[in-house]
């Protein structure tokens, strides 16, 4: 690959212990001996395009980059170390109890204007794609940067994005794998928002495709508690919406970010929220509960639906094998083919008289090849036919005759049920016209 930054030495980096993990990699706090540097190492197996990527960004909000390993088989990114760990780390610690507005509205900017410099001012437009709280590291100075690029993508290489990211903040477009713009990342920014403010963890306790099918087939969203400030809920609200052109952009975000810090009763709501989380996680836990049963109700009816498919394949097996029972040498062979469907049939008749006559008849020997066709018609059609088969059955032939008489009469019949249908096909003969004597 091209290399358009600059490249250290394996030997010159001196690993430390892990810091957790990055999309396709692992990172560690580590030393650049050379420049007697702390920094941070993503391995990785290979160098893609996260380098690329980073090469070229240069902004406040965005952890710095210094180069890349390129030793085969080792590889990897060396970045900033950011020595105050991750914002998930942070939130999930006793410290942030003590948060107030400013720190909220200081950190909602810090992430804001990192997005909107890779949308808007980078050299080359980038969307993030995996943008969450775990990927947002602080600095000593508490300053928030925007890290792990490897699922970021330079926008004009293609708008079709494939499956990546954590599900409870991806938006639903990038979860269908379907076109993507910059408001995939407007939509993460509102659940790293709402992290920030619950300091809850989103969708808490269920899988990735739970997760998924919730936000995508019922539209749920992280719960948004009654006391939270307006200005705040109305943001996280459009950022959730489904249709991506609806969403905000960051210029829009960070207008009304500004307009909000400008809002002097704002301040004392906030804190009150903030500082009140047992009046109102109840609502949080509530939603996780209704969406639990909703799972186990929808995990139910698909046991239900299993169980029944299975009957009805069981079904359908020894009818198929009654269908390839062999009848003696006595008939002409046949194709059938036997399918079910349900009905329900509501039916009102009246008649004078019908007459019905059904002849079969053949003029060589073989195996039926499929259902037992004497058997079949005794059974399926003895109850509505007064069957005569009659005529002489010789080793060359058969003859079959069927006949049916009604008188008039009137009637009303409601069914319901499952249908047999039967197709049948008669082997074409071989005749022989020789005359010699």
């Amino acid at each position: 690959m091209s290399s358009s930054f600059v490249q250290i030495r394996f030997e010159d980096i001196h690993f430390y212990e892990s810091c957790g993990g990055g999309s396709f990699g692992s990172v560690y706090r580590a030393r650049w001996l050379s420049q007697d540097k702390e920094v941070a190492v993503k391995k990785l197996l290979k160098i893609e395009a996260e380098a690329e990527i980073l090469s070229v960004l240069s902004h406040k909000n965005i952890i710095q980059f210094y180069g890349a390993i390129l030793d085969p088989p080792n590889y990897g990114i060396v970045t900033e170390y950011a020595g105050g760990g991750s914002l998930y780390d942070f939130l999930s610690s006793s410290a942030s109890e003590e948060m107030d507005m400013d720190q909220v509205m200081t950190w909602a900017v810090d992430i804001a204007k990192g997005i909107h410099y890779l949308h808007s001012e980078a050299p080359v437009k980038v969307i993030h794609r995996d943008l969450k709280s775990r990927n947002v590291v602080m600095t000593a100075e508490r300053v928030l940067k925007i890290c792990d690029f490897g699922a970021s993508k330079f926008s004009s290489h293609t708008t079709h994005m494939s499956l990546v990211g954590t599900f409870p903040w991806m938006a639903p477009e990038v979860i269908q794998s379907l076109p993507v713009s910059e408001t995939c990342d407007t939509y993460s920014y509102g659940v790293v928002l709402w992290e920030m403010l619950t300091r809850e963890v989103p969708f808490k306790g269920f899988e990735g495709l739970q997760v998924a099918w919730l936000v995508v087939e019922k539209n749920e969203r992280p719960t948004i508690p009654t006391s939270c400030p307006a200005s705040f809920a109305e943001m996280m609200r459009k950022c959730w919406l489904a249709n991506p052109k609806e969403r905000p952009m960051f210029k829009q975000v960070l207008s009304t970010l500004e307009s909000m810090s400008k809002d002097s009763k704002l301040p004392d709501q906030c804190n009150s929220f903030l500082h009140n989380k047992a009046e109102w996680r109840c609502e949080i836990d509530a939603t996780l509960e209704r969406l639990k049963r909703l799972e186990r109700e929808l995990s139910t009816k698909e046991q239900e639906l299993e169980e029944r498919e299975r009957h009805l394949r069981e079904w359908e097996k020894r009818l198929m094998e009654r269908s390839r029972t062999p009848l003696p040498q006595l008939y002409t062979p046949i194709a059938a083919t036997l399918s079910t469907e349900s009905f329900y049939e509501s039916r009102s008749e009246e008649s004078n008289s019908s007459e019905m006559c059904c002849q079969i008849s053949s003029c060589s020997n073989g195996d039926m090849g499929g259902a037992d066709l004497q058997a079949l018609m005794m059974s399926g059609f003895g109850g509505v036919f007064d069957l005569d088969v009659g005529g002489p059955v010789l080793h060359s032939g058969m003859k079959v005759n069927m006949q049916a008489k009604q008188n008039s009469s009137k009637s009303h019949c409601v069914r319901e049920g499952r249908k047999l249908n039967m197709a049948i096909a008669m082997e074409d003969f071989g005749w022989s016209d020789d005359d010699s004597d």
